[in-house]
């Protein structure tokens, strides 16, 4: 039975729900009539992910929106060189061209009593790949380290010549915006070294980078972590996200951490900061952002941020990996030693209101393992497309996390895959259920679902008018029945013709499920 509370609960006062039982014919009419008002979401062809109730009117109980871990696989980068270390905490990652491209952060934490040492200055460091999965660091002879340039270090904080930066606190990204010139191709954010702001960099190729402007482009924050920036293509405006606090008290930074947005049009003039925005999820500590834009729907942001938790030093404390090193730490500073991070995952439509999953993406691991340290689990800014490890399987999505922080001399980067669209799935049971959709608008002629299911479960789709009615030819008894496990895979009614002729008209989509999860759907044409 499909259950409309949300539709009642939101248009419908008390009074008039206990009338539906005596007058149900009557109340039939005026749920018609509220269905049909309902404006409709034009979602084109765009490609569109279950990762939250933004499209969906009504939704059996047993059905809901599932989390879905991603698998741990090989340690794509070790940070094992005399100028990074085992502090190599910010890292970008993206796809240009035929490679992928890494910069991080490069820095060397040594313990002492009570004080913490720096073997070597920051950097910033390179590292390349052609599959996403081993890692090569190029020579580059950009940067001397103790005499010699046969390294892969891109920036050191005498390399941008007019301002004073810290490369550890870096993120490059490769402009999209088609009216980006030349030399400003690649840009950077990078931090300030002796003022409390952000400053853009540019280059013609990701090697050779210099201001984009001596001014500081983002002064309100805090900025201790890192501050990402990206072209949206449908908004047409460039996006920031970095850290500040949620107190201040004189210059000290108090509170919560948590995470600020601006936009600009040039990347030189930003808007004013605004919070973001996590609806009905708790205050946390909130370490990095790592919001961009999903590249199979830009019009979808997802975030990981790390999320910083400190008990303090209770029995469990005690007992995590590392027992003698995690007291030295806290000799320095108390949290040091207690504090523990994982890895979240949050999306947004609109980049400032954003779904905040409460159960982590990433947890650290089993306790023999070295992630059960303060900066472990932090996921890199990026999203790779990379082939899977099954012969002849679709590829998947990598991302990256650190493993290893502030324990040994160096630390890994670990990647991990999930399924296409596969972060979020709506997930039914075996004994099924079913939601149907708002009112939507579509481009093309046929209709792709990605799917899971058992070898007894299925999944079934029905078209409807925006009252609810089916339309004739695609009802749920029409539709042929799906099982098995695609990225694509067109929904098929029997005895009719193209789904074209529906396009531009406001129609629902009836799903039912049974044992399976749906990733996502599309509208295209064949």
């Amino acid at each position: 039975m499909l259950h409309k509370n949300r539709l009642f609960s939101r248009s419908i006062s008390k009074r008039h729900y206990l009338i539906k039982w005596a007058f149900s014919t009557t109340v039939s009419l005026l749920l018609s009539t509220l269905l049909s008002a309902a404006e409709p979401i034009h979602i084109g062809s765009r490609l569109e992910l279950m990762i939250d109730d933004h499209l969906i009117d009504s939704m059996s109980p047993s059905l809901r929106l599932q989390l879905h871990k991603p698998v741990r696989h090989n340690v794509a980068l070790v940070t094992d060189e005399p100028w990074e270390g085992n502090a190599c905490t910010y890292n970008s990652i993206f796809q240009d061209g035929d490679r992928y491209r890494m910069y991080f952060g490069s820095q060397q934490y040594v313990n002492s009593e009570k004080k913490l040492l720096y073997p070597h200055k920051p950097y910033t460091c390179y590292a390349e790949s052609k599959d996403g999965i081993h890692w090569t660091k190029p020579v580059l002879e950009l940067v001397e380290f103790n005499g010699s340039k046969k390294n892969n270090i891109v920036l050191a904080a005498e390399s941008i010549h007019g301002i004073s930066v810290d490369p550890a606190h870096i993120s490059v990204f490769k402009d999209t915006n088609p009216d980006c010139p030349p030399e400003s191709r690649y840009k950077a954010v990078i931090r300030a070294a002796n003022v409390q702001g952000l400053y853009a960099l540019q280059s013609p190729d990701g090697f050779h980078f210099e201001p984009l402007s001596h001014q500081l482009i983002i002064t309100d924050g805090a900025f201790d972590s890192q501050n990402v920036a990206f072209w949206d293509s449908l908004r047409g405006e460039y996006r920031i996200y970095f850290r500040d606090f949620h107190g201040r008290v004189g210059g000290r930074f108090v509170g919560i951490r948590g995470i600020k947005t601006a936009t600009s049009r040039d990347f030189r003039t930003w808007s004013s900061p605004e919070w973001l925005i996590f609806p009905e999820a708790p205050e946390e500590h909130l370490y990095t952002n790592q919001v961009a834009p999903y590249a199979r729907a830009p019009h979808i942001f997802f975030g990981f941020p790390m999320r910083y938790t400190d008990r303090g030093w209770v029995d469990s404390t005690g007992k995590l990996p590392h027992p003698k090193l995690r007291r030295q730490r806290a000799g320095i500073n108390p949290r040091y030693g207690s504090a523990v991070t994982d890895g979240l995952m949050m999306t947004s439509r609109d980049g400032l209101i954003f779904k905040r999953w409460g159960e982590a993406l990433l947890r650290p691991g089993p306790s023999r393992t070295n992630s059960w340290v303060y900066g472990d689990n932090i996921i890199s800014w990026g999203i790779l497309n990379t082939p899977s490890d099954l012969s002849k399987a679709p590829d998947e999505l990598s991302i990256y996390a650190i493993e290893g922080y502030w324990t040994e001399n160096s630390q890994n980067f670990r990647r991990y895959s999930i399924r296409m669209d596969g972060f979020v799935s709506i997930r039914a049971p075996l004994k099924g259920g079913e939601f149907v959709t708002q009112p939507l608008l579509f481009d093309g002629d046929k209709l792709l679902l990605n799917y899971e299911t058992s070898a007894a479960g299925g999944i079934w789709v029905e078209i409807q008018n925006t009252n609810g009615h089916p339309l004739q030819g695609y009802t749920l008894e029409d539709c042929h029945e799906i099982f098995g496990d695609e990225i694509q895979r067109e929904v098929i009614w029997k005895s009719v013709g193209s789904l074209g002729k529906w396009a531009s008209t406001p129609i629902r989509l009836r799903f039912v499920l049974k044992d399976a999860d749906l990733f996502s759907f599309q509208f295209c044409q064949k």
